[in-house]
């Protein structure tokens, strides 16, 4: 299963991105809205994980966006 994770906190995202790669997942780890945005829109995710505070374009924007 492929994720995408937007995150902006370092730390949150390390621990996220170990744990779900242990458990088997691939995760591409995006650290802003614009980078987020641009991940989600040039590749195919079973599921993207969205902080919805980001620097740039924050996480519900982005989701309509997409939507």
């Amino acid at each position: 299963m492929r994720v995408l994770l937007i995150e902006d906190d370092a730390e949150a995202a390390s621990y996220l991105v170990k744990g779900l790669g242990e458990s088997g997942y691939v995760v591409d780890h995006a650290e802003d809205g614009p980078a987020g945005l641009s991940f989600a829109t040039g590749g195919t995710y079973d599921v993207m994980i969205v902080d919805r505070m980001l620097p740039g374009m924050d996480g519900l924007s982005l989701v309509e966006v997409l939507r």
